[in-house]
């Protein structure tokens, strides 16, 4: 499948379960059914990134929404939301993607997925979290 077409369909399902808030495990089990994921290597990265998502999204939420100037989460349109979720995991918490390809990949989905301004917003902001994540890292391996 690829991992450019895995991760759209993460996308996908984030952005689903954000309409659908009724049972996730469930509808997680039927997209990935649905969508025929059956390469191990396809299903462990989207599970991981999708419960990861999920289980971080408070925390995912605060760094968006901290340099999403002027938007609050909730205003914020629901693709580009699933769209930086995604990225954001992906920055923090998976050493096995270059930020670089997260970030890229994020604005790539942007383009085709969303608005005309999407893409600008999507970088501008995964862009920002890089770099406050990156000052964090210095800071820490300093101390």
């Amino acid at each position: 499948m690829g991992r450019r077409e895995t991760r759209e369909n993460a996308m996908k399902l984030l952005y689903q379960i954000q309409i659908q808030r009724d049972d996730i495990e469930e509808q997680i089990d039927r997209f990935v059914e649905e969508q025929e994921i059956t390469e191990k290597q396809d299903r462990d990265y989207l599970l991981n990134v999708v419960n990861g998502v999920i289980e971080k999204e408070e925390e995912i939420d605060n760094l968006i929404a901290n340099h999403a100037k002027g938007w609050t989460i909730q205003r914020m349109p629901k693709v580009d939301l699933a769209i930086m979720r995604l990225s954001c995991y992906e920055i923090k918490y998976r050493d096995d993607i270059p930020i670089n390809v997260s970030i890229n990949e994020a604005v790539e989905m942007a383009k085709k997925y969303s608005g005309e301004q999407a893409k600008t917003f999507v970088n501008g902001v995964l862009g920002k979290i890089f770099a406050e994540l990156e000052d964090d890292t210095a800071n820490d391996s300093e101390e």
